[in-house]
């Protein structure tokens, strides 16, 4: 739930209301700790929002990123029959392996 805080127009998120939706039981203690923690986080994003980003592009990543890719190009795989000899069994050119479900 978000309500005005009396100290101007800005909204403040009660610790509570959103513990009590998540069905969790916070003591005294634990609420006053993380409505001051998530206060504070909120008030960080508030001040980056202040700052002046004209002319900056939008990214992801602090440093360029960019993937090495292969060519996207059919190739052969290995031979079935190879690969089954060195499986522990098989039968019809498949793996056989234990159960697990029952």
């Amino acid at each position: 739930m978000q309500t005005v805080d009396p100290r101007g127009d800005q909204e403040k998120i009660d610790v509570r209301y959103v513990a009590h939706l998540a069905r969790l039981y916070l003591t005294d203690e634990e609420a006053e700790t993380f409505q001051r923690q998530l206060e504070d986080t909120v008030g960080y994003v508030r001040k980056i929002g202040e700052l002046d980003l004209a002319g900056i592009e939008p990214t992801s990543h602090a440093h360029l990123v960019q993937n090495v890719f292969r060519a996207d190009e059919p190739r052969e795989g290995l031979d079935r029959d190879t690969v089954l000899e060195n499986a522990p069994a098989g039968e019809q050119g498949q793996f056989i392996v234990p159960r697990i479900v029952e």
